[in-house]
């Protein structure tokens, strides 16, 4: 009977030996979770109420050591030191990310200008270059210049602004479209892929243009030395016409006749035998 009762204080001794090794190896993963979520610096008081989640930890003691039950399935070691590092954990602050545009010229950043508002061009009024890139240009030299179709600039994304402005040559005609001279620019680079193809096919086009203009010139040179032969023609038809003569008129002093052409006054003077 002893023996049956050394046996069982022995199991129980074991029981509570195994019990015991169980919730410190409980407690070691807890402390290393709650040191984890303190370098997150995302952790709060489990003991604490959460105001947003209505979740409050309890405080239970297991085999004299005091914990907290988080309510999610494990027990947390009560720590005050690293409450108090928790607590004092202060989150790094976002970074300010702006809104303001920034110049293309100058890097800075500006709340608004000119070309922004009329061409949605990031460009302050300080850098603004009204002489050079930044100019104006109207439809018709951006065609001409740059070669561009009506498609390439109303058409192709993203369709290119322009400003609306009186003709100052005659104030009947249709109000001039104004384009900025470094968005034609730039649009001409993506339709043509380079400044050499631009320039390659604007020579192409002045050689037809000039070939144009010379077949021109050489048909109307044709065409006035046709004018002028046919009017020579005319005139060589006439000449060879039949004279109609009038009356003979006698000449005493060298006993002679003479009559003349009723069209075209012809002379002719003859002896009758």
């Amino acid at each position: 009977m002893a023996e049956k009762r050394k046996l069982s204080s022995e199991e129980t001794q074991d029981d509570k030996e195994e019990l015991s090794q169980e919730i410190r190896d409980r407690i070691q993963k807890n402390k290393e979770r709650a040191l984890l979520l303190r370098q997150s610096k995302v952790v709060t008081r489990p003991d604490k109420t959460d105001n947003e989640n209505g979740v409050q930890g309890k405080k239970v003691k297991v085999q004299g050591q005091k914990v907290i039950d988080s309510g999610a399935g494990f027990l947390i070691e009560e720590d005050e030191e690293l409450e108090a590092a928790m607590l004092n954990a202060v989150p790094e602050p976002a970074p300010i990310i702006s809104k303001l545009p920034v110049c293309q010229e100058c890097e800075k950043e500006f709340k608004d200008s000119f070309l922004l508002q009329k061409f949605d061009y990031r460009t302050c009024d300080d850098c603004r270059d009204n002489d050079g890139k930044h100019s104006l240009i109207t439809r018709t030299e951006a065609k001409n210049e740059y070669l561009l179709k009506d498609c390439d600039i109303d058409k192709r994304e993203p369709p290119l602004k322009f400003l609306l402005r009186k003709n100052p040559h005659n104030s009947r005609w249709g109000d001039m479209k104004l384009y900025l001279q470094i968005q034609i620019e730039e649009r001409a680079l993506v339709v043509w892929g380079s400044e050499e193809a631009l320039l390659e096919e604007r020579e192409k086009r002045d050689e037809k243009r000039a070939e144009g203009k010379i077949k021109k010139f050489n048909k109307k040179v044709k065409q006035l030395r046709m004018e002028v032969r046919s009017s020579l023609y005319d005139k060589t038809k006439k000449a060879s016409h039949t004279h109609e003569f009038g009356a003979d008129t006698y000449n005493e002093d060298d006993d002679t006749y003479t009559h003349s052409c009723v069209e075209c006054g012809f002379e002719e003077t003859y002896e009758k035998m």
